[in-house]
């Protein structure tokens, strides 16, 4: 019988999914987000509809499991899981109709996912004490 040999840099990516916070793995998820929603822009322009399905199915994915991260009760979720429901229909447009027009409303899209990247990234590198103090200040 033969014996499947397991790709290891597959196994590598699980492991390191397993070691991280949860904000490293939502940084995670951003990236992968952004670097789909390019490929399926891409794929869409080059008229590879086939990538262009999988990238968009793959960033639609994404979203979905940010959604499904979101703590509602914290107050900021809600506006997140409006924006992610945003990113996932104009994804799923763009999917659907593979055209000029969807490709560039993904393309707007890509930078807000890097400016919130960027947003849980600097949050990540801030101790509670200063995520306390910033919020205290905003209260005021």
């Amino acid at each position: 019988r033969a014996q499947v040999m397991s790709n290891p840099y597959s196994a590598y990516k699980k492991q390191s999914v397993t070691t991280m916070t949860p904000v490293e793995v939502v940084i995670k998820l951003y990236s992968e987000t952004e670097r789909q929603l390019a490929i399926g822009v891409n794929a869409i322009r080059t008229k590879e509809i086939k990538k262009a399905h999988e990238s968009l199915m793959k960033a639609q994915e994404l979203l979905g499991a940010l959604r499904g991260s979101l703590d509602m009760d914290v107050p900021v979720s809600k506006n997140l899981d409006q924006l992610y429901e945003f990113f996932q229909r104009t994804a799923e447009k763009a999917n659907i109709r593979k055209d000029e027009d969807t490709a560039a409303e993904v393309e707007k899209i890509i930078p807000m996912v890097g400016e919130l990247r960027d947003a849980f990234t600097q949050i990540s590198q801030m101790t509670k004490e200063e995520i306390e103090a910033q919020e205290k200040s905003r209260k005021k």
